[in-house]
């Protein structure tokens, strides 16, 4: 595959080497991999990536109930994505939104029990995804370097922008 340098894009010059973009290009393409991973499981579940984000969330939760901010944080969304993607959601009986009674500006989004049916189901799919496409391609040593690796990035990631938003759900 030829590149395209990102030379006279940033005026540092501070440029990613051979190595260094292999990796980073390595890490977007599986980033994209998601994408098909979640066209797999909606083709046979129903349910989109969006959708096993929400429902895996919920039903880890104790009773199956979270605040819509922690639900927000959990799988990293804007709250206006979250907000829109909840309304399709409610109209499917996946999950349901009451308000939180310590907290008038604040929601709870419950799973339904259609929705913890469709998660049920939809899981084992998901798993052998998982393993198929992921677990199957490392060895152990590699399983747990990569899960090192992820932890590593992400605690950059969390240290270089501690920002966390405060507003309501």
């Amino acid at each position: 595959m030829s590149t395209i340098p990102y030379h006279g894009l940033m005026g540092n010059g501070d440029w990613l080497n051979e190595r260094e973009q292999r990796a980073w290009r390595g890490f977007i393409e599986l980033a994209q991999f998601r994408d098909r991973f979640g066209r797999e499981l909606q083709a046979e579940t129903g349910l989109s990536g969006p959708d096993y984000a929400v429902l895996v969330s919920l039903s880890e939760a104790a009773d199956g109930r979270m605040r819509a901010i922690e639900l927000r944080k959990a799988i990293d969304w804007e709250k206006s994505r979250l907000t829109q993607h909840l309304n399709r959601m409610e109209r499917r009986g996946l999950v349901t939104r009451e308000p939180c009674h310590t907290d008038n500006r604040g929601i709870h989004v419950s799973l339904t029990q259609a929705g913890r049916e469709a998660i049920e189901a939809a899981a084992p799919h998901h798993v052998g995804h998982a393993r198929r496409w992921f677990v199957d391609a490392l060895t152990p040593d590699q399983l747990d370097t990569f899960a090192d690796l992820a932890e590593v990035i992400l605690a950059h990631i969390a240290a270089q922008d501690p920002t966390e938003q405060a507003d309501s759900d």
